[in-house]
């Protein structure tokens, strides 16, 4: 063979190998796809469309330009979409890339970010074996300027065309069988992943603005009644706390033996959270807007600036890094902002709230706490007096872990516990001063809990675990004397159906505020509390919708009808 047919001979099979390449990167972007079809529980015609019109489309692709390299690097964002669809499915078993799983990403800071990926990493692994070499490959294949010949192009498009033509004309009877009348949009990745980051990149814009479109916003607030002396109110807002594993809520294990002991705790057994994401929860919590009414997050400001209103000095103490979100834009309202800095234990909370009562002179005085709660790595969020249950070690995120994992998580409430006993106590302490505390989560946990093996929070699908939050209240001896009615209402509340939209009114209600946007239909601790009102969570498109229509499952339901609920 001469070297002119040798030549030719190099070029066939580099070309073969180029468009080896081609598919082969088809093949990985297909991925997500297959899993997708097995975990979403879609009708057998919207999994034909999930896999054959992307498979087809990328297929086209691939060979739109001769090198194949170039055209997997300018996919390269595609690629980092299915690699996050791959980690999410390790994660929580199901459910496209949310709205919220990019917000996240853009909220949670570094630190958070490490902790979860070093407990994931078999997912992490699987997504740089399978996509890494494709792209060193498509690399090689620039470097060395290798094309696809034109015959295999050719194929290659036609055959794409052919399979998405057909993923095309499946759409129709998906369609006619889905209850979801948006098929596209929300069952063929990735078309519902781009649809969620236009939802995201639209709400961060909001949240970019708010200074703006809140700047004339006034709660029109004053008093009805002021206590002679000292006033002083704490809200604390929790983090990732489930209601299952705490004692006052039923949990067979120890975990409240502080809280245990106050006299005339009023433990609120009947409340869902709204959103399980902090960067939804927290804000709401913060604001007086429900579900029902999210696009007025943006217009009005939070508990601090109705505070202000009346005269009082405001105080947001957090542990959590400020991020940027709204929780911070709602948080700077206050006359004092204080982000506090490693390590998160969240007693500093309590520390530099004695503080500021001591170097101050102001008679009324609120308090915004935002702890660091029960946020994974569990283990890291008490001191190690307080590792009661163990072993509590640092461990990956597995089924053979449940216990180890389990035992860190119940530590951390138990420090909880601690943390909200000793605020008590030092707030009963303090001589001539009426004061209240309201407590309540942000969003509960997962703790692979039953054959879902589902794990942490803010999942696009809730269960019971992720909703069901703790909620307590607590009244000094010089309050209570002078609001008995509003002490005793909350004690007959206590099994009511609410959800954290109470949070902002029932303090509000406390602290004798009347303002047009206060709703004390809603307020825990009056009489006009509507009882039976109809729950809303805000779902992953920031819509307003009942419970049941969140993903619960049956064991979901299962739960909630053990503990007489009804979502």
């Amino acid at each position: 063979m001469d070297t002119r047919e040798k030549r030719i001979k190099r070029v066939k099979t580099r070309s073969r190998f180029t468009a080896l390449l081609a598919l082969l990167f088809c093949a990985t972007l297909i991925v997500p796809n297959i899993g997708l079809a097995f975990t979403e529980g879609y009708s057998w015609w919207s999994n034909e469309v999930l896999i054959l019109l992307p498979l087809g489309i990328y297929m086209m692709t691939s060979v739109a330009l001769r090198r194949s390299g170039i055209v997997i690097w300018l996919a390269f964002p595609l690629t980092f979409l299915c690699a996050f669809q791959i980690v999410l499915l390790y994660l929580f078993g199901n459910s496209v890339i949310a709205t919220d799983m990019f917000t996240n990403v853009l909220t949670t800071n570094p630190g958070e970010a490490g902790e979860l990926l070093s407990n994931i990493y078999p997912s992490v692994i699987l997504v740089i074996v399978l996509y890494l070499p494709i792209l060193w490959l498509a690399t090689r294949e620039l470097r060395h300027r290798r094309y696809i010949s034109h015959k295999a192009r050719k194929f290659i498009a036609l055959s794409g065309a052919v399979i998405a033509s057909a993923g095309a004309l499946l759409l129709w009877p998906a369609y006619h069988v889905s209850e979801d009348k948006h098929v596209l949009r929300n069952e063929i990745f990735p078309v519902n992943v781009c649809y969620n980051i236009g939802v995201c990149a639209s709400e961060l814009r909001k949240t970019i603005n708010f200074k703006e479109t809140s700047a004339n916003f006034t709660y029109e607030a004053e008093r009805t009644r002021e206590i002679e002396g000292r006033e002083i109110y704490v809200y604390i807002i929790g983090e990732a706390s489930r209601a299952m594993s705490w004692e006052l809520f039923g949990s067979d294990r120890k975990t409240n033996p502080e809280l245990s002991q106050v006299k005339d705790l009023a433990v609120f057994r009947n409340v869902l959270t709204q959103s399980n994401t902090t960067h939804k929860s927290v804000p709401m919590i913060l604001s007086s807007t429900s579900a029902q009414e999210h696009p007025e997050l943006y217009l009005r400001k939070g508990l601090p600036a109705l505070f202000n209103e009346v005269g009082f000095e405001t105080w947001f103490i957090s542990n959590q890094s400020p991020q940027g979100a709204m929780i911070d834009h709602l948080a700077f309202d206050a006359n004092h902002v204080k982000f506090l800095s490693a390590p998160r234990f969240d007693m500093q909370l309590l520390d530099e709230m004695q503080k500021a009562v001591r170097e101050s002179n102001s008679k009324k005085m609120l308090f915004v706490l935002h702890c660091y709660g029960s946020h994974f790595s569990y283990h890291q969020r008490y001191p190690r007096e307080f590792a009661k249950y163990l072993p509590d070690d640092d461990v990956a995120i597995s089924e053979e872990h449940i216990a180890t994992l389990r035992n860190s998580y119940h530590n951390s409430i138990l420090y909880t516990d601690h943390f909200l006993g000793q605020t008590i106590k030092y707030l009963s302490s303090l001589d001539d001063t009426a004061s209240a505390l309201l407590y309540c989560a942000d969003h509960g946990e997962d703790l692979l809990d039953d054959d879902r093996k589902r794990f942490l929070h803010a999942s696009p699908t809730t269960t019971a675990y992720q909703l069901y939050v703790p909620m307590i209240g607590w009244f000094s001896e010089k309050y209570t004397a002078n609001y008995p009615d509003r002490c005793r209402l909350a004690q007959e509340h206590e099994m009511c159906a609410a959800t954290s939209h109470s949070m902002f009114h029932t303090m509000a209600d406390i602290a004798s505020i009347k303002s047009p946007y206060i709703d004390l239909g809603v307020s825990l601790v009056s009489d006009q509390f509507v009882k039976g009102a109809p729950r809303y969570y805000l779902n992953d498109h920031n819509e307003a919708v009942p419970f049941v229509k969140t993903g619960l499952k049956k064991q979901d339901m299962e739960v909630f009808r053990k503990l007489g609920i009804r979502p």
